[in-house]
């Protein structure tokens, strides 16, 4: 390897562009060699550096009295009280896993899992948000099929339940697909690692598994780029997992971070090597000096820039306490794991890095880590948005068989059951799982504790194509809902947002109007936002993703035993709304997957009633007086009371349901109007619901009573609640093999 200055056109290949090549020259006053080239071209990515995101992101809300660590470190932390903390993050792994999605999505799952026990939290859960294009793309079955099994083959062998999470389909991911992966852990408050280097002398210490060249430019010039008629000749730039060896790595962490010598702990994740120690120590204030002839590797002949920016899995860097060495190395040795020593922290700020001998890079870690570029994007509203949102509810024709109209919509692969992919998956390792896939949202318990905690993840891209804005805070309160309908106080978010270039005017207003939703909805409900990622470039061709918001809630159960799941169970109660339903069908599934029309604006959201139908809904809960709760989104009314009807594991029930005669049929059957929830209680409750609604000035409704095994709405639908269970049920499954409904 040559260790001359490059010029502006290898630059350029790295992904810099001449502006950013020039403005890194003059930061160290030189050229860079290729090595460190490699290091800028990393570090200055999209994908590490937030260049176009940074400047929005400062607007979103991330204090709070249970914040103990947000955005900035490996993943963020909030208090659940008796000095424990839920550490949790979501992130990205979309260009991968498109690629190879069998290990793109392994390793996204590997990923997020160590993202969060280098905090020095134990995982005890993972969801997922998985999107897909239609099932007329020759490539959905293929895709659909490698990443529930890549997440499948990670998360169950590395023994973390995968206990909940959201799919969704659209032809506007038909080839940028997205897998957005989350890992919930548990860790004493007073134990927290981070990523922060110190203490001049103190060694640095390489753990986990061999450096080899898979990866290479991983974070670069795949995540950080477009896809484009070479997409296939990226696969080399994929990572390979091994789980066996993750929860080695796992187990050997939480042991080290027993005894008193971790000083600082990050994973090798994106640019390896080079993210890792040049993160630790810009947050440290200090410098790092490696010799990578001690680094640990299964290939031979690796040259200094193939080590620095390898991505190689189950890899971790660690900053020891002087003196403990070998204490370390014992840990990792007991586990089968590799580990060396392979450098020192210094005092003089910069990332120096030998090899044979040489100093084959020397830079100052300041340029490299908050000295990288911050742009203010230009942004404009997309000229055909208001022709989008443009829909006269008179020119849709009303159903003419509302029964069918129902089943049709329970076989829609955005509503259908998701048990072909969650059956894949184990739901029940390590034992704390209480609630299932299958309920609005999973709920894990906290061992020793009485308390429990509620996980969500939701976005729909329809809505934020629409309407960026009220999409993405759809997104947010809907995932927030869903915890409480599990009984659960919201605590803290985590987001992953995709979209496409950033580098047009479109999608950064798309990307803006989104985070604004977010932080508004953030600020009306107290909640804030701990952790997160963005992905951009998430295009094909000039051909970006629809906006994509994905957001994960957690919430807290102080007493496990009011947890609550949406199925109806028991004949006789009474079936009652929380909230109003308007006439809307702008966005809906109902007019989508029914009448093929994907225009409106979507289902508008007051905050202040979303709030007090949360408020009435935990409430309620709380005290013991809800049999069930379920919220209401795609597919409206109908489909919720279908799903209350036949999601349960146990037999179907039915329902009769009177119907609301002040709007059209369709808009109260299949409309989207937010902030409602569906609550089953015994009528000797109903009194004490209505006192709890009112005290919150929250609409209440009676709307009938679960009983029988017929699905009756009024006189527009009359189902068998078996046949409907039989329809929801088989649907994903025929469509993977096929077979059309």
């Amino acid at each position: 390897m040559s260790l001359a200055p490059v010029d502006e056109k290898t630059a350029l290949e790295h992904g810099l562009t001449a502006e950013e090549f020039a403005d890194f020259c003059k930061a160290i006053g030189r050229a860079p060699n290729l090595p460190e080239l490699g290091v800028v071209s990393v570090m200055w990515s999209e994908h590490c550096s937030y260049k176009s995101s940074r400047a929005v992101l400062r607007d979103l809300p991330n204090d709070g009295p249970r914040v103990l660590q947000g955005p900035g470190e490996n993943a963020g932390a909030v208090s659940i009280g008796d000095g424990l903390a839920a550490v949790f993050k979501i992130e990205s792994h979309n260009h991968p896993s498109y690629i190879e999605p069998y290990q793109g999505a392994a390793t996204g799952v590997g990923g997020i899992l160590r993202d969060v026990f280098t905090m020095g939290a134990r995982p005890i859960a993972n969801l997922n948000s998985l999107r897909f294009g239609s099932f007329d793309h020759p490539r959905t079955r293929y895709l659909v099929a490698g990443v529930v099994a890549g997440i499948g083959g990670y998360g169950n062998c590395v023994g973390v339940p995968t206990v909940g999470g959201e799919m969704y389909f659209d032809r506007g991911y038909n080839e940028n697909i997205l897998v957005n992966a989350f890992t919930l852990g548990i860790v004493r408050e007073d134990r927290i690692f981070r990523a922060k280097a110190s203490g001049v002398g103190n060694p640095v210490l390489y753990v986990g598994s061999k450096t080899g060249r898979d990866g290479i430019h991983g974070a670069s010039l795949l995540a950080s780029s477009e896809f484009d008629d070479e997409t296939e000749e990226k696969r080399p730039t994929v990572q390979v997992g091994d789980p066996f060896t993750e929860k080695l790595l796992i187990e050997a962490c939480l042991e080290l971070m027993e005894q008193d010598t971790v000083v600082a702990i990050q994973d090798m994740g994106a640019a390896g090597l080079t993210s890792s120690s040049v993160e630790m120590a810009d947050r440290g204030q200090v410098g790092i000096r490696i010799d990578l002839d001690l680094v640990p590797k299964r290939e031979q002949g690796m040259s200094p820039y193939e080590i620095l920016l390898s991505e190689s899995q189950e890899r971790m860097l660690i900053v020891a306490r002087a003196g403990a060495e070998e204490q370390v190395a014992e840990v990792f040795r007991k586990w089968d794991l590799d580990v060396a020593v392979i450098g020192e922290v210094t005092d003089d700020r910069h990332l120096r890095v030998w090899s044979g001998g040489e100093e084959v890079v020397a830079l100052p870690v300041a340029p490299l880590a908050d000295g990288a570029p911050v742009y203010e994007r230009p942004w404009a509203q997309p000229n055909r948005q208001a022709d989008l949102q443009r829909l006269a509810l008179g020119d849709i024709p009303a159903p003419g068989d509302y029964n069918r109209s129902l089943s049709r919509l329970l076989a829609s692969p955005n509503i259908a059951s998701r048990r072909w992919v969650y059956s894949q998956y184990d739901q029940f390792v390590g034992g704390n799982t209480v609630v299932r896939p299958g309920s609005d949202a999973a709920v894990v318990r906290v061992k020793g504790t009485d308390k429990a905690l509620a996980l969500s993840v939701d976005c729909n891209s329809r809505y934020c194509g629409l309407d960026p804005y009220v999409g993405a805070m759809t997104a947010l309160v809907e995932a927030a809902r869903n915890v409480v309908c599990a009984g659960a106080e919201p605590v803290g978010v985590t987001d992953c947002l995709n979209f496409g270039n950033p580098e047009k005017p479109e999608v950064m207003w798309q990307f803006r109007e989104a985070v604004k939703g977010i932080r508004d909805a953030c600020d009306a409900l107290s909640l804030p936002v701990v952790s997160g990622n963005v992905s951009f470039y998430n295009e094909t061709e000039g051909r970006p993703i629809p906006p994509t918001p994905t957001i994960a809630v957690v919430g807290l159960i102080d007493d496990v035993r009011y947890h609550c799941k949406q199925w109806f169970e028991t004949e006789g109660d009474l079936i009652v709304m929380l909230g109003r339903t308007r006439e809307e069908l702008g966005g809906s599934e109902y007019l989508a997957a029914l009448h093929g029309i994907v225009r409106g604006t979507p289902p508008w959201i007051d905050l202040g009633v979303e709030k007090a139908a949360q408020a009435a809904c935990l409430t309620a809960i709380r005290e013991g007086i809800v049999s069930s709760a379920h919220d209401l989104s795609e597919g409206g009314l109908a489909v919720a009371l279908a799903e209350c009807c036949i999601s349960g594991p146990g037999r179907a029930v039915g329902a009769e349901v009177e119907l609301e005669a002040s709007i059209r049929p369709d808009a109260w059957l299949f409309g989207e109007s937010q902030s409602r929830i569906l609550i089953s209680l015994k009528s000797r409750h109903l009194s004490r619901l209505r006192e709890i609604a009112s005290e919150s000035d929250v609409h209440l409704t009676v709307l009938g009573t679960v009983r029988g095994t017929r699905l009756r709405i009024g006189q527009l639908v009359d189902a068998d609640v078996n046949e409907l269970r039989d329809v929801w049920s088989r649907a994903l499954a025929d469509l993977m093999a096929g077979e059309e409904h």
